[in-house]
Formats: C-alpha cells, sequence, structure tokens
C-alpha cells in the first residue's frame, strides 16, 4: 500500500516539476503552453487513475482469498 502511495505522489510531484521547467523554458505561446499543460495534467490524472483501478483489483482480489481461507 506504501509502494502505491510514493508512486502517485512520485508521478505528482514529477509532473509539477516538469509543467514548471516548461513554464519557465518554453518558448510557445501562453494559449499553446496552456493547451500543452493542460494535455500533460490530462495524461497524469489518466495514469493516476489508470495506477488506482489496478491496485483497487489487487486488493479486492487479495480480499476474496482472505475471506475464502477464512471460510
Amino acid at each position: 500500500m506504501r509502494k502505491i502511495f510514493a508512486f502517485l505522489i512520485g508521478v505528482l510531484l514529477g509532473s509539477l516539476v516538469g509543467s514548471t521547467i516548461a513554464l519557465l523554458l518554453a518558448p510557445a505561446s501562453g494559449e499553446q503552453l496552456r493547451a500543452q499543460l493542460r494535455q500533460r495534467a490530462q495524461a497524469v490524472a489518466a495514469e493516476v487513475r489508470k495506477a488506482t483501478e489496478q491496485r483497487r483489483i489487487e486488493l479486492e482480489q487479495r480480499l476474496q482469498e482472505l475471506r475464502s481461507r477464512g471460510a
């Protein structure tokens, strides 16, 4: 459980740092930059949702295993 939270925190911090660097170094116009940042944010959100869903499935399977052993 801690590993997944560490991973998610790493993803969020990495995206934040990457976005900040992009803002500082990008030669794109403001509108283009906002569009790129929006796309990156959506991609990060999708990754987080995917990782969360995978972990939820793993935990549900583990719970079922434990319940079947106890019954």
